[in-house]
């Protein structure tokens, strides 16, 4: 009986997981409420204001990127979903870095990071969604960390099948 009511606990708890960080209250919510709510970061990253920034993907299979910024005293500042129109257009080849591409959408996931050797660049992608718009987009970066190439595209392989049946 016990089993299955802490199996019955942990359920409805996994119910209440909010991916989006909806029911976090920016001044209010803490650290811990983020993670308790969210899940564990994907990355955290400290800057030099004393503010620390915990990175939630839902890549590759969601299409969205989260960004809660802590105060330094561990008390939410604001969240906000990172893959978006506004910061691809931040992305500047030749000047920006991987670091800076890593602190506006976050880390990409390891599983969509792939390397060109011919070309020596590493390629990092994000799967993001542009109002109903499944798209995916490419960043590739050349040996000293450099943006060398955006590309910024629809997903066809989400696109339902379309088109006559074959016999």
């Amino acid at each position: 009986m016990r089993i299955l009511v802490a199996g019955l606990a942990a359920a409805l708890a996994a119910g209440c997981a909010s991916f989006d960080g909806r029911g976090l209250v920016p001044g209010v919510s803490t650290g811990a409420q983020v993670e308790a709510l969210m899940g564990r970061p994907a990355e955290r990253m400290a800057r030099p204001d004393g503010t620390t920034v915990l990175y939630f993907s839902r890549n590759p299979m969601g299409r969205h990127n989260y960004a809660v910024t802590l105060g330094p005293d561990g008390v939410m500042r604001g969240i906000q979903q990172t893959l978006t129109q506004a910061n691809i257009d931040k992305l500047m080849a030749g000047t920006t870095t991987s670091r800076q591409v890593r602190e506006i959408f976050g880390p990409p996931d390891p599983y969509s990071v792939t390397y060109l050797p011919l070309k020596e660049r590493e390629v990092w992608e994000y799967r993001w969604l542009e109002v109903d718009d499944k798209r995916i987009l490419w960043v590739q970066f050349s040996k000293d960390g450099v943006l060398r190439e955006v590309i910024n595209t629809h997903d066809h392989e989400s696109d339902e099948p379309t088109g006559a049946t074959l016999p």
